[in-house]
């Protein structure tokens, strides 16, 4: 049985790099460390290394309820700590009486300075505008992450016990909807036709629970998280039940 017919076509790459990963500890006796991951290629990782293994593998990403966290694979006999994950956080001081930064902004800058999403952590925006990093990358942003928007802006180093965690929070709206396709949904929550959608779709940058879907016929479910590229993350709180007009009641929630 082949360990890829458990996962999508389009995650068939990040397979062969999880596997090269456990083939490079297992050669040199040592561990490897991954750049930051989204908790659905947490999941895989976990899947295709297993338990009992001569390799093992934890995640970290600053503090345990960090989102975006980095692997680390190891041998049995290794005790990972805290310092072998790479981890840089800061605190992004700017004028906030004059200006205010949301995370797309802190985002595009971050990958205007020419480093992969990959590089980067949990942003967090709340009283306090927070940055997680790989360390090995810290330095040079430090150097030329300059502005973000309108605002000039400047990084503090903190310690991760510094890392504030900040809910979620998402603007609740109902909404009625012919089906609960994904295209449907999409096209709700975002004021889109579905022939708008639908191409997103198609391209895969369409998410949901931090997995690719590529069908429009995709049906969600309550709790799902959703995201669109270009248009944030979005939830489904509740499913409301059916109309007299056969049609869905949902609640759903967009990031702000």
């Amino acid at each position: 049985m082949s360990i890829y017919q458990h996962f999508r076509k389009e995650e068939h790459e990040f397979i062969d790099h999880v596997l090269e990963w456990k083939e490079e500890v297992q050669n040199q006796y040592s561990p490897k460390l991954t750049d930051f991951l989204d908790p659905r290629e947490q999941e895989m990782v976990s899947a295709i290394i297993g338990k009992g293994n001569d390799v093992l593998v934890s995640f970290f990403g600053g503090v345990d309820w960090t989102e975006r966290k980095r692997a680390l694979l190891y041998p049995d006999y290794y005790t990972p700590t805290e310092e072998d994950y790479g981890v840089a956080c800061y605190e992004i001081e700017y004028p906030q009486k004059f200006v205010t930064i949301e995370h797309p902004q802190i985002l595009g800058s971050l990958m205007s300075l020419g480093l992969r999403r990959s590089k980067f952590g949990d942003i967090t925006v709340g009283e306090n505008v927070q940055l997680v990093v790989a360390k090995e990358i810290a330095s040079y942003i430090e150097m030329n992450l300059e502005s973000i928007g309108r605002a000039k802006v400047s990084l503090r180093p903190i310690t991760a016990a510094d890392l504030i965690h900040v809910e979620e929070e998402y603007m609740e709206r109902s909404a009625t909807v012919s089906s609960l396709r994904i295209d449907v949904v999409l096209a709700a929550i975002h004021n889109l036709s579905r022939q708008k959608v639908q191409p997103f779709i198609s391209s895969g940058h369409v998410k949901v629970n931090w997995k690719v879907i590529e069908q429009p016929s995709f049906e969600c479910q309550e709790g799902d998280v959703l995201s669109l590229r270009g248009h944030g993350r979005s939830k489904i709180l509740t499913i409301d039940g059916k109309t007299k007009k056969d049609k869905w009641r949902i609640t759903v929630g967009k990031q702000k």
